[in-house]
């Protein structure tokens, strides 16, 4: 990303603010801050909260009014990285090269530094809307956004997939299923922040269309890079186990259609994202570098 000046601008906005609109705690709490700011302030590459500052200024708006969405985005998603890690799920030792939160804080607190960061993000939007009461116009795009982040933050989106991938680890199954998983536990919540940041920015609705068919295939190849580095990935430079799926038995890509096919599946999913967004290629600069750098991370 050093030389993706767009991305670099628009991290640095959230690196900035990402502190700005959690809620104050009680000191008596403050152990419980301590873990959530910990793991919001441990880096990352800020994929969901940049595409959402990205897409608002995509659909004619100002990147700062979506700042508080990008943040509760990146909020729920730190959220479930803290879950992911603990005992009961994925049971990781290493988070972007630092302890996971529960070999910090322990499993209790993780769970509800975790919980306090999910419900941080309904309180970061709905805080933003009182600001709009006035102005229906902004009220109803910032309801949409917060509907949007919801939906594919819950169990009809990246929870769901969750539970599947749960009940898929040591299982033989169909690539149907598969996607499934994918494209509700990574896809969905790429969508999501896509769609609320071009609500924000009050997108027509065939911009909208064109987003969100982006978002979904750029989301699944975000994944399927994931799977293919964790075979063939340097543990340092991904701050994180690799070979950590095969040996949880969990479904992968590699494992299903080998690393060849994966990397074709990867293209493909590509190819098809920059597809999309053709009609508005001279606007979309930003989405095609974004595209492409995902499927270059994996040579």
């Amino acid at each position: 990303m050093r030389d993706f000046e767009e991305y670099i601008a628009f991290k640095a906005l959230v690196e900035e603010h990402i502190l700005d609109f959690l809620p104050e705690v009680d000191p008596k709490s403050s152990s419980l801050y301590e873990a959530m700011r910990y793991s919001l302030k441990s880096g990352g590459k800020r994929v969901r909260p940049v595409l959402l500052l990205a897409a608002c200024e995509f659909a004619g708006g100002e990147a700062r009014e979506a700042l508080p969405y990008a943040c509760a985005v990146e909020y729920i998603h730190t959220y479930s990285l803290i879950h992911d890690d603990l005992p009961g799920m994925d049971d990781d030792e290493l988070r972007r090269g630092l302890p996971t939160n529960h070999k910090v804080y322990g499993e209790g607190m993780a769970v509800l530094a975790g919980d306090g960061l999910l419900t941080a993000a309904f309180e970061t939007m709905n805080k933003d809307m009182l600001i709009y009461f006035d102005d229906p116009v902004k009220l109803k795009r910032r309801i949409r956004a917060s509907h949007e982040i919801s939906k594919g933050a819950g169990c009809r989106g990246m929870v769901a997939g969750q539970a599947a991938d749960i009940e898929a680890v040591g299982r033989s199954i169909a690539g149907g299923l598969l996607d499934y998983i994918h494209l509700n536990k990574t896809a969905a919540p790429v969508v999501a922040a896509v769609k609320a940041g071009a609500f924000i920015g009050g997108a027509p609705k065939e911009l909208l269309a064109a987003i969100e068919t982006y978002a979904e295939n750029l989301g699944l190849a975000f994944q399927i890079a994931d799977d293919i580095l964790d075979v063939t990935g340097d543990e340092n430079e991904l701050g994180k186990r690799t070979g950590a799926d095969r040996a949880r038995g969990k479904p992968t890509y590699p494992e299903l259609y080998g690393i060849e096919a994966s990397r074709e599946r990867l293209d493909e999913l590509t190819q098809t994202a920059l597809g999309t967004l053709a009609p508005f290629y001279d606007n979309a600069e930003f989405f095609v570098k974004m595209a492409k750098y995902l499927l270059n991370r994996t040579k």
